[in-house]
């Protein structure tokens, strides 16, 4: 089966600067797939060579398998953008906008409205509906932005950092709305700096530094290549904290890290099976904890391994 998504070998410079230097990028109809990387990394780039807004130096490219460079009138047919900023029109209202947008589609004016009418209640707009998009919230305008993005009914969807800005409770709302496009079928493809947002909403994430892919799977099988489980505990008594250390010590051979402030040991785990031979050498020992958790790396510490960062990156939540 033909990926909806497929990028093969793409390169774009702008003057001596290499944005893509032979990217690879694959997604299956109805997954979401969570491109990461750092800021000039070339995020944004392949999202708009795929979407028929650059054309690339060398390569291929195809959207619901229509070559972008070949077929892309096709192409845009098929697809919808949310850009990192919004691009309505801030003079019009949100039922002015979707109607607007349908009527370039080629839709009927009463075909258009309604469509309008279906995605402001869907997108919970329909009170804001006849205001001017320029009072609105940056919650409340990019959930618009994303309703704008889906007039045309698109197969591919592209979400070029979409909750970048917004609070926890317009981010939260924007996820819920991700995942039900993609249950309803939808392909996506969603570029983030949040690590938290790829692992709630990515089947596979594709990792980029400098142009190039530098991991790609699933969040859980990229965390196992970049390290084993590891064990936390915390102590009910921080004087037990010592005695806790030196079980750890022994049972996985490694000296555990401590985070004095937090009253919490860290150490590698080799098999998980240990776990529960460390919950009996802490039972036996008559120490009581508040904490006791096996886990795989963060995403966040699987980015900053694959592009080599020595800093969270910027947007991520500390």
């Amino acid at each position: 089966m033909t990926p909806a998504i497929l990028a093969d070998g793409l390169v774009k410079r702008f003057g001596a600067t290499v944005a893509l230097d032979g990217l690879d990028l694959a997604a299956g109809a109805g997954t979401v797939v969570g491109v990461l990387g750092p800021n000039g990394a070339g995020k944004t780039t392949a999202v708009r060579v795929l979407a028929t807004l650059l054309r690339p130096d060398a390569g291929h490219a195809s959207v619901a398998g229509h070559d972008v460079v070949t077929d892309p009138v096709a192409a845009r047919r098929a697809i919808g953008l949310t850009g990192q900023y919004a691009s309505v029109d801030e003079d019009l209202t949100a039922t002015g906008n979707l109607v607007l947008l349908g009527r370039l589609l080629d839709l009927p004016r009463a075909a258009a409205k309604a469509r309008a009418a279906e995605l402001l209640d869907r997108f919970e707009l329909t009170e804001v509906a006849g205001r001017p998009v320029k009072g609105y919230s940056g919650g409340t305008r990019r959930r618009l932005d994303l309703a704008a993005s889906l007039v045309g009914r698109p197969r591919v969807l592209f979400l070029d950092e979409p909750t970048t800005g917004l609070d926890p409770h317009a981010r939260t709302k924007v996820w819920q709305l991700v995942r039900e496009l993609a249950a309803e079928g939808t392909t996506i493809l969603l570029t983030t700096q949040y690590l938290e947002e790829a692992d709630r909403l990515a089947d596979r994430v594709t990792v980029v530094d400098r142009g190039r892919v530098v991991a790609e799977g699933r969040p859980a099988e990229l965390k196992r290549r970049v390290g084993g489980h590891t064990v936390q505990v915390r102590p009910s008594a921080p004087a037990d904290l010592p005695e806790v250390a030196r079980i750890l010590a022994h049972l996985t051979g490694t000296g555990p890290a401590a985070d004095p402030e937090l009253g919490v040991l860290t150490a590698p785990l080799a098999d998980p099976v240990l776990l529960s031979t460390v919950v009996a050498a802490l039972a036996a020992a008559g120490i009581a904890v508040d904490e006791l958790a096996l886990r795989l790396p963060s995403l966040d510490e699987v980015f900053l391994a694959l592009t080599h960062r020595t800093t969270t990156p910027a947007g991520s939540p500390a």
